[in-house]
């Protein structure tokens, strides 16, 4: 059969500029998240317009919208977009290793107590490595890793979700933050059913590590959900511990750098098998870089062994 001859061929440059376009239905947030100016993305989306034989946009003076045409040929776009990242990635992998950049996303309750301990190892074991830390929350975390926005996380598990692969780390326990007149501040052996009366203070929706806090709670028998306070981060919540407010839990790796701020804690350990978390690198299934994130992974556990956790 012969080759039908459709004159000019698309450029990636149009491809980016046309799903920016679809992604944000506006040109001038398109132009702002792909980097090019407003009259060049308009100038690229409308020779690719010319290069189709179609139109694409219909374009009115308050909006953007996607023609009949322009909805389906947006999603063969970004699918090319994505493969060409896919072929840049594999040339990447087939370079020296611990080379380029690796696009880090860490979780806020694990990134200050942690990152200390991998930007040493990185800076001294793998010099050549351009590593990008992104600190946000858990889901946000997972959007990034599926759409290619970053390139391995470093968070609590299990996620549960389909083509994610977890490199487990290590298991950490948490502790009971109190302030100093609390009858269980600095106890050992404290059953977790202690937690069924105690007014517990928690971090805002969307933090992993409230969820888990609120996992433990009905683990121990407690039904209700213990929120009367909330705070975005785990410096504010020990400063509300301190200034009597109630009680919270932190990871044990959290302990020495958080309740370090303020004379008015103590701290009491669970009875075994004390409530824990698992902390671990996450990875796209088949990750062309697959085995230097298990490399890292493994470099990593032993720098961490002289932390209060039990490396896997």
């Amino acid at each position: 059969m012969p080759a039908v001859n459709r004159g000019k061929q698309p450029s990636l440059a149009q491809l980016r500029a046309f799903a920016a376009v679809a992604e944000h239905l506006h040109f001038r947030d398109a132009a702002a998240a792909i980097g090019m100016s407003q009259p060049a993305l308009s100038g690229a989306v409308s020779a690719l317009e010319e290069a189709l034989g179609v139109q694409l946009l219909e374009r009115t003076t308050r909006k953007v919208l996607l023609s009949p045409a322009g909805e389906r040929l947006a999603v063969r776009a970004k699918a090319v977009l994505d493969e060409v990242e896919a072929l840049l990635e594999e040339a990447d992998a087939v370079k020296a290793p611990f080379t380029g950049a690796l696009r880090l996303g860490v979780i806020p309750t694990v990134a200050p107590y942690l990152l200390p301990a991998v930007l040493t190892l990185v800076h001294e074991k793998y010099p050549d490595l351009d590593l990008q830390v992104h600190e946000e929350q858990t889901s946000s975390l997972l959007e990034g890793l599926a759409a290619g926005r970053l390139d391995l996380l470093l968070l609590a598990v299990p996620l549960g979700v389909p083509g994610i692969t977890e490199l487990p780390l290590f298991d950490e326990d948490f502790v009971l933050v109190t302030p100093l007149d609390h009858w269980l501040g600095g106890r050992e052996g404290i059953p977790r059913e202690a937690l069924r009366e105690l007014n517990l203070l928690l971090l805002d929706e969307g933090h992993c590590l409230r969820d888990q806090a609120l996992d433990i709670c009905r683990e121990a028998g407690r039904d209700d959900a213990p929120v009367t306070t909330t705070a975005a981060g785990l410096s504010t919540l020990v400063q509300l511990v301190a200034g009597g407010l109630g009680v919270t839990l932190l990871p044990r790796t959290a302990v020495r750098v958080e309740t370090s701020r303020s004379s008015q804690l103590l701290t009491g350990y669970f009875a075994d098998p004390a409530p824990s978390r698992r902390v671990a690198f996450a990875m796209r299934s088949g990750a062309a870089r697959a085995a230097e994130y298990e490399e890292l992974a493994r470099a990593l556990r032993e720098a961490l062994r002289s932390l209060p956790v039990r490396v896997l």
